[in-house]
């Protein structure tokens, strides 16, 4: 299934030309963990990765980010850089990538501050479905669904371009799972391009355009 778009987010998305791997290659302990890889991030799409575990989708998507080493070539809607702020990261294990000193309601408003943007907590918790009475709390203080819930409040916050996706519903019960989804489509409907590595073959199929297979052999469909 494809997100449809509104009409001015189709205006838009036709001035750009997504997130393009050529060539890329990743080698990590002396391991090659990709080799020789292309792929296209279309602007207003999902875009799945799939494949067995250690087959390289965390560090595809690391890559993509600019956060690992690697040869070949990434443009970001035909620059060699993204400009600051277009790519955001939703990690599979939040506890790994939150400051375990913050607070909720400053992991979400950290990028618009950044930024120079005012940010409304209490409206983008209400958004991800986060009870806004634990804004206030730390990471210690609430479920890794919680948590996860946070740091997507984090990444519309941020407001980016492409949003890089690791299995963002492995925390969630299949309510908030579903209610994830369905923010992600609303952004991709706005033209973020998301990038979905996830083992819900059944999600994926649902709602990616097309889906990289990671594995001894690699499948784009």
């Amino acid at each position: 299934m494809t997100t449809t778009t509104t009409t001015a987010a189709t205006d838009r998305l036709a001035l750009r030309d997504g997130i393009r791997a050529v060539g890329v290659g990743v080698r990590l302990g002396g391991r090659t963990i990709i080799d020789d890889l292309d792929l296209h991030i279309p602007a207003g799409q999902f875009t799945g990765i799939t494949g067995e575990s250690g087959t390289g989708k965390t560090t595809l998507l690391r890559a993509l980010a600019g956060l690992v080493a690697h040869s070949g070539r990434i443009t970001y809607d035909g620059s060699s850089t993204a400009r600051t702020g277009a790519l955001a990261m939703l990690a599979q294990h939040p506890r790994q990538v939150c400051n375990p000193r913050w607070t909720l309601r400053t992991i979400i408003t950290e990028p618009a501050a950044i930024a120079g943007r005012d940010s409304d907590a209490v409206a983008l918790a209400e958004r991800v479905g986060l009870i806004p009475d634990l804004l206030d709390r730390q990471p210690g203080q609430v479920s890794d669904g919680q948590l996860q819930r946070a740091c997507l409040g984090r990444a519309l916050a941020q407001q980016p371009d492409y949003l890089l996706c690791d299995e963002p519903t492995a925390m969630l019960d299949p309510v908030a799972a579903r209610g994830v989804v369905a923010i992600l489509a609303e952004l991709a409907a706005d033209g973020v391009g998301i990038v979905l590595v996830s083992h819900n073959l059944g999600l994926v199929r649902a709602r990616c355009a097309h889906t990289l297979t990671l594995g001894r052999t690699r499948r784009i469909g």
